[in-house]
């Protein structure tokens, strides 16, 4: 792709957040336009900034991920949500693809499959790891 792909990033975590950025920002074709710490911010941010791809955690406070990505697909309809949290339970992957996620990833697997995952959905493709696909 000639275009870079510009990247919202959404963790509560202060450290995770930062160092998926850091991994992002290593790639040449990854632009990470912004960060936000909460699912409103997350709606503000997509609103103003329509990235490409959103990042979002699901476990934070106030708004959570899956009712920020239902609020992120009406305000920045474009945008692709990839969810990179710690839930590893099928009716959560369930429930995120339902609300429109594009892309699941699990943060244990985040260092192998992150980058992979952002490949696939900015190319319009579902990403989601084999152990999971398997049995949904």
């Amino acid at each position: 792709m000639s275009q870079r792909t510009h990247i919202l990033v959404v963790d509560d975590n202060a450290i995770a957040r930062k160092t998926i950025c850091a991994l992002l920002r290593a790639e040449p074709d990854f632009a990470v336009v912004c960060d936000a710490t909460n699912g409103a911010d997350a709606v503000t941010h997509a609103r103003q900034l329509h990235p490409d791809i959103v990042v979002l955690d699901i476990s934070m406070p106030g708004m959570d991920g899956l009712e920020a990505a239902r609020k992120i697909k009406r305000v920045a309809p474009m945008a692709e949500i990839l969810f990179l949290t710690q839930h590893d339970e099928l009716p959560t992957i369930r429930e995120a693809f339902a609300v429109g996620a594009r892309g699941y990833v699990v943060k244990s697997d985040a260092g192998k499959e992150l980058v992979s995952a952002i490949n696939a959905v900015r190319t319009k493709h579902h990403y989601l790891n084999q152990r999971f696909a398997e049995r949904l």
